[in-house]
């Protein structure tokens, strides 16, 4: 029994080594189909080879993997392992076939719809929870088994023991690998985005520092031939438009200098409550025009230093880019809502416009990429440079067709 249940384990590990191995270090290391072929090959092992107790009762852990698509990847991904399942089982035959076929069915239609509370979920209630399903799925199953074989003896409840002890234990352990690999793909992204927001300001200062030199000095014999008498009406208009133009030149500057560093004069600490209503005065009429209607709400206590410019830009920047979302359809609602959370300030942003696939989010904050025909992708560029100064981090959710949520957390 116990080299079984270990052969039982290795398959379980199987497809998480595939991982680790192959995809982790990926740029997308998520591969849906690839998951849910691995995960079926899984199951049909975990059929083939069950675990045979010495009274001779039979389980397997093909509930397993099976919950563990169901809670990831909702019904889109788990009905193929529904399909192969009862295929295999059928394939098989035996007495158990049809209640089996009844007792799937019930939880194909009961776990996946547990799967979008089951993402927001922190990685400890994900694992806790994941446990306890995992442990009602087969404790459902044999209480279903005890109506069948109306033999509730001393051996059947040693069977319910070895079941449910056996289940809770191999899915605390692979729920807690997978809860490891998210973890590290997401400090990889953390830091690549962190290194690439280092690269970007200090290629910013040092531009930025090198084009100040001959713009100052070309503006100022500009401004001395100004005020020359020898010079044309004519010729000083052209003058004075090679100053505009300088002084655009030079805000161009200032705002490429903003990536590199924050800047003292701009320094404050504050619960950001200032901030974040001046920004929704200043996005209003653009909201107005475009027929998005904006909701905000504001619950924070908690001070934080930050660069009160480099901030108004960032929520400036996302509030732009949610009404622009919603201008295809013709508006919608852009929720604000700034509130606390065990000792961080959490800025939910949250419009109701076009979404973006996993692909277009993962390239977010990324030099001169952009959803927008017109974009330069520097706006989020400077949102993500903003929250990263400031220790933060964003995490946005979307989908195509329904809106995006983007959740920055900044620790105080």
């Amino acid at each position: 029994m116990f080299e079984t249940l270990l052969l039982n384990f290795l398959f379980l590990l199987f497809p998480v080594l595939i991982v680790v191995i192959f995809f982790e270090n990926r740029a997308y290391p998520y591969n849906n189909r690839l998951l849910v072929f691995m995960s079926a090959v899984t199951m049909i092992l975990c059929i083939a080879k069950p675990i045979k107790l010495e009274m001779g009762f039979i389980y397997d852990l093909r509930y397993i993997p099976f919950i563990l698509v169901a809670l990831f990847g909702g019904y889109r991904s788990v009905f193929p392992l529904y399909l192969i399942m009862n295929i295999y089982r059928f394939y098989l035959g035996g007495a158990g076939t049809f209640p089996s076929f009844l007792f799937s069915t019930a939880v194909v239609l009961l776990v996946p719809y547990l799967s979008k509370r089951f993402i927001k979920l922190s990685s400890k209630r994900r694992i806790l929870w994941a446990v306890v399903i995992a442990a009602l799925t087969m404790g459902l199953y044999l209480i279903n088994l005890g109506l069948i074989t109306d033999k509730l003896d001393q051996q059947f409840w040693i069977l319910t023991v070895y079941a449910l002890l056996t289940h809770g234990a191999v899915m605390s352990i692979i729920m807690i690998l997978i809860e490891q690999i998210i973890t590290n793909i997401k400090n990889r992204d953390r830091i690549l985005q962190s290194e690439r927001l280092n690269v970007v300001s200090e290629l910013a200062a040092s531009v930025s520092h090198e084009i100040r030199n001959p713009l100052t000095v070309t503006s100022g014999f500009l401004q001395l031939l100004n005020k020359s008498n020898t010079i044309t009406p004519e010729e000083k208009g052209y003058v004075e438009l090679s100053l505009l133009e300088l002084n655009r030149a030079e805000k161009i500057v200032s705002d490429y200098l903003s990536f590199a560093k924050p800047q003292s004069d701009n320094m404050v600490c504050s619960n950001m409550k200032a901030e974040a209503e001046y920004t929704k005065n200043i996005i209003m009429p653009y909201a107005t025009i475009h027929k998005v209607d904006v909701q905000f709400n504001f619950n924070n206590t908690l001070n934080k230093c930050y660069d009160k410019n480099q901030i108004q830009q960032c929520l400036i920047n996302l509030y732009k880019n949610g009404i622009e979302a919603m201008r295809e359809k013709d508006g919608g609602t852009l929720s604000i809502d700034i509130s606390e959370k065990k000792q961080n300030i959490v800025i939910s942003i949250q419009d109701t416009g076009i979404g973006m696939t996993k692909e277009e989010i993962s390239r977010l904050g990324k030099p001169y990429y952009s959803t927008k025909e017109e974009g330069t992708g520097l706006g989020m560029l400077m949102a993500y440079s903003a929250i990263n100064k400031v220790k933060g981090i964003i995490e946005v959710e979307s989908e195509k067709g329904k809106g995006t949520t983007f959740l920055i957390t900044i620790p105080t």
